[in-house]
């Protein structure tokens, strides 16, 4: 199973991707994680995200389709995976056709979690009040801005891959059992 995770910063992306991931036992693949991953084994990518990143500059769409092409190519790959974080723009979504065609490969789904953006502010705001701001992105106005780069930048994706026939769309705002069951059943489906 070849996925991708989209929904805006908390949906809850990352909780039902560990379902999926121990559903399916494929890897979820952060883009984070794989930028710390690659610099740690030294791969030409990592060198060269390591050398920008000690400089304070962002990694180019360039060096992060190097680094998920080089991931894709890992041994817990080959029964899929879960890109949650990748591709976040148009871009990198053409990237990402290109790197699967030429490996043979192909998606199976894009999952939508959807999600109403003023009850996500509600959430984050009323657990800054009950964790006394204990995580640095408990804050409304962070969140209401990666709310926006959310709609500029990644939103579109949906858009490009409804094209393709690939997006699930799934309601987010139900609890999570619920969500995985419903993400499993248009999976399935």
């Amino acid at each position: 199973m070849r996925l991708i995770l989209l929904g805006p910063p908390g949906a809850g992306k990352g909780t039902q991707a560990a379902i999926l991931m121990d559903k399916y036992a494929i890897p979820q693949l952060s883009t984070g994680d794989m930028l710390r991953a690659a610099i740690e084994a030294g791969t030409p990518m990592g060198l060269a995200a390591k050398e920008i990143m000690d400089r304070g500059d962002l990694v180019s769409d360039e060096i992060v389709n190097g680094i998920v092409a080089e991931r894709l190519d890992d041994a817990d790959c080959v029964n899929g995976f879960i890109l949650d974080g990748y591709p976040r723009t148009i871009a990198q979504a053409e990237a990402l056709g290109e790197m699967l065609a030429q490996k043979g490969m192909g998606l199976d789904a894009v999952v939508e979690i959807r999600v109403d953006a003023e009850e996500l502010v509600a959430r984050i705001v009323n657990r800054a009040r009950e964790t006394g701001g204990a995580r640095a992105d408990d804050n409304e106005e962070v969140l209401r801005n990666r709310l926006q780069v959310y709609l500029d930048q990644t939103a579109p994706l949906i858009d490009y891959y409804q094209r393709a026939g690939l997006v699930k769309s799934i309601d987010g705002m139900a609890d999570i059992d619920t969500v995985a069951a419903a993400i499993a059943a248009a999976l399935e489906g």
